[in-house]
């Protein structure tokens, strides 16, 4: 088994067995292996930013960049619908089978 070597993976720490019980009732010894990782350091020439960005997360998803393609799409839309009424000298209610024109029909 090929191990692997660096200055900065110390030695595994290997913690006291644990007894785990499982759904069928078998007792089974496992051992626990955790490692300490350490960041490299940086290549010489590489400077860290003076200051940390400040993002402030957007409320709900309404960023500009997905409001401006979102008022797009609706004045698209919109304006096919002012078409449509146009060749098929109809309104898009009618179109879909809803009467209009007639008030609401309640008797008084």
């Amino acid at each position: 088994m090929a191990s692997i070597s660096s200055p900065f993976l110390q030695t595994p720490t290997q913690h006291s067995p644990h007894l785990l019980k499982s759904k069928t009732n078998k007792i089974s010894n496992k051992t626990f292996v955790s490692f300490k990782v350490q960041a490299a350091k940086l290549p010489a020439g590489v400077e860290l930013p003076k200051a940390q960005p400040k993002f402030q997360s957007p409320f709900l998803g309404f960023t500009k960049t997905a409001e401006i393609w979102n008022s797009r799409a609706c004045m698209m839309g919109l304006i096919g619908t002012f078409i449509v009424e146009l060749i098929l000298n109809k309104g898009i209610l009618e179109m879909i089978g809803i009467e209009i024109g007639k008030g609401l029909d309640i008797p008084l």
